[in-house]
């Protein structure tokens, strides 16, 4: 066992991989290099098929605790079977995704083993010295700070979904399978899951968009967001926003993107009238293309953007839906 390995924490729901879990081992194989191995913890029951996409994803060896007590999530039972193995092996960095379960789980961990937590990462880097450096918002999403843990074992940090691609998966790639002994009994864990009620889906993915058109408090109204929504439409993507429309009631809350919102990827991204502080930013930056738009030419979003128009949003949405309705007609 290598004393320096990086340990994934691959989160799985209803039998299946939550995508986070193959981008951090996508990213801690990207960390580790060829010097360090990279191991994965799957929890769960009639889950040992999901290993080798972990393997596929860059895991050197998948640490498998299957059992029907893990079946649904518990935090007793699932805290009571990493604890130990987190003890054994004493990995140098363990990396959890920044979700309900994760920030559920990783704290319970981290003050078992007495060691420190970073919650809700935007990034992951290695200092000079080895030491993890782990890049979060905060005093309100105003600014980015870096954080270490120095003095205590093993670093640990949860990471927001969709901050890291997902890693190629190189099907041909083997890895160890090391079957955990679950010493677990029903009756003895207090915490009863007498029903799972699936939680309705949301009509819009924004984690998934290619495209998104997202209006800020610059769109002035609910009626204007209509202009984003045939934008959107023409373009084959979807609406999203900043808080402050989401605050006014001009759309709903599964479509606020940002640091209390969701953090999105899109190949294309268009804002339109916000003006881009970091507690918005910090959940679109991963964008490949921005597009700005505002009437304000000093807005901070610019500096962020690909492309430019500075302009009444109210004037230029239409204009570039009716150029683009135009482009589809003639099969551009």
């Amino acid at each position: 066992m290598a004393e320096a390995e990086i340990l994934v924490f691959a989160e799985q729901r209803d039998g299946q991989l939550e995508r986070v879990a193959l981008e951090l081992v996508g990213k801690a194989r990207a960390l580790a290099g060829g010097s360090r191995p990279v191991v994965a913890a799957l929890l769960g029951s009639g889950v040992e098929g999901l290993a080798g996409d972990l393997f596929a994803a860059g895991a050197d060896e998948v640490l498998l605790a299957d059992h029907p007590t893990l079946k649904v999530y518990r935090t007793q039972p699932y805290a009571d079977v990493l604890f130990p193995v987190l003890k054994e092996r004493q990995p140098d960095i363990v990396l959890f995704g920044a979700t309900s379960l994760g920030r559920d789980l990783a704290p319970r961990l981290a003050a078992r083993l007495g060691t420190g937590l970073t919650a809700d990462c935007l990034d992951l880097a290695l200092d000079p010295q080895g030491l993890l450096v782990q890049t979060k918002p905060s005093y309100g999403g105003n600014v980015l700070v870096h954080i270490t843990i120095p003095r205590h074992r093993p670093q640990m940090t949860t990471v927001r979904p969709r901050v890291f691609p997902l890693p190629p998966l190189d099907r041909a790639r083997q890895g160890k399978l090391v079957r955990l002994s679950v010493n677990l009994v029903e009756d003895q864990i207090p915490l009863k899951v007498l029903e799972v009620v699936p939680r309705p889906q949301p009509t819009v993915r924004l984690e998934d968009a290619a495209v998104i058109v997202a209006g800020g408090r610059g769109m002035g109204s609910k009626e204007n967001f209509k202009l984003l929504e045939e934008l959107a439409q023409v373009l084959g993507g979807v609406v999203g926003a900043t808080r402050p429309p989401v605050d006014e009631g001009w759309i709903g809350p599964d479509r606020q993107i940002g640091q209390s919102g969701k953090t999105v990827a899109p190949r294309l991204y268009i804002a339109c009238g916000l003006s881009g502080v970091v507690q918005h930013t910090v959940g679109m930056q991963k964008a490949d293309v921005v597009v700005a738009i505002n009437k304000d030419p000093n807005a901070p979003i610019f500096d962020l953007a690909t492309y430019g128009i500075v302009g009444d949003v109210k004037e230029i949405v239409p204009a570039l839906t009716a150029r683009f309705k135009e482009l589809k007609a003639k099969g551009a």
